[in-house]
């Protein structure tokens, strides 16, 4: 059987990001949506989608927008602004996440979400950073709460994975690809390896950031074109077409 999951995060991040999302799961290839619960675009966002049978994480964040919980409780993850150090900061220096402190926020965020939807999520990952301890937070929260947890595996960076990397999410094998952040990224190309290299005894999992760009996000966020890249091609009907004569199936995370 071949099977494939597009996931389109950050939800929430903006409005413009928010109707690329939207245009990419009414529209084209994404069932499945990681949603940013603590950005001011967060109920907009919601809002576009709540109704399509889409399958929604909470897409942890610490690294973009102002926290849910008191930044003085969470003082490894704020800067003098109250607002969370930038994915930048991450990359620049060692670990400084205290686990207790970002067990706090996520607590935060997921009862966020709890109140948005009115149930769980369907799936629990995290935005992506440079930190190890958060990653281990976010493992242990999901087995306290019971929640399918999507993460990285081991020995992989958060912001590139190598070819073949894989998770278990539920009782499935997940291969992984995300090449957004390359510089030369075509996800064309990116799909077109996919769909060549299509493993069998599990499920392709295709992550995507699509959206489009307006003036907050090009003043937040460091990946920008790539977003309507993706927004394209997920809802290109060539590519649906494709994905039909080669037989290879559409999934969302709640067949996982």
């Amino acid at each position: 059987m071949k099977r494939i999951l597009f996931r389109a995060d950050d939800l929430g991040y903006s409005e413009a990001v928010n109707y690329g999302i939207e245009k990419s799961v009414k529209e084209g290839l994404v069932m499945s949506v990681g949603v940013m619960v603590n950005m001011p675009a967060t109920l907009h966002g919601v809002e576009l989608l709540i109704d399509t049978p889409a399958a929604f994480s909470l897409h942890t964040n610490i690294s973009a927008g102002k926290p849910l919980s008191k930044p003085e409780d969470i003082p490894s993850l704020t800067g003098h602004d109250d607002m969370f150090k930038s994915s930048k900061e991450y990359r620049s220096s060692d670990d400084f996440v205290v686990k207790e402190e970002v067990l706090i926020e996520i607590e935060a965020q997921y009862r966020k979400f709890i109140e948005l939807f009115d149930r769980k999520p369907d799936y629990f990952e995290g935005h992506a950073v440079n930190s190890p301890v958060f990653f281990e937070a976010m493992e242990h929260f999901a087995e306290v709460h019971g929640l399918k947890y999507s993460g990285i595996p081991e020995g992989e960076g958060p912001n590139a994975l190598s070819d073949d990397a894989w998770i278990t999410v539920g009782t499935t094998k997940v291969y992984l690809t995300m090449e957004s952040m390359k510089e030369d990224y075509d996800p064309y190309r990116t799909l077109d390896k996919i769909m060549s290299n299509i493993h069998e005894d599990g499920v392709e999992m295709m992550i995507c950031h699509p959206g489009y760009l307006d003036d907050y996000i090009l003043k937040h966020s460091s990946l920008l074109i790539p977003r309507t890249q993706e927004t394209a091609m997920l809802t290109d009907p060539a590519v649906a077409e494709k994905l039909r004569d080669l037989e290879i199936e559409i999934v969302s995370y709640r067949e996982l």
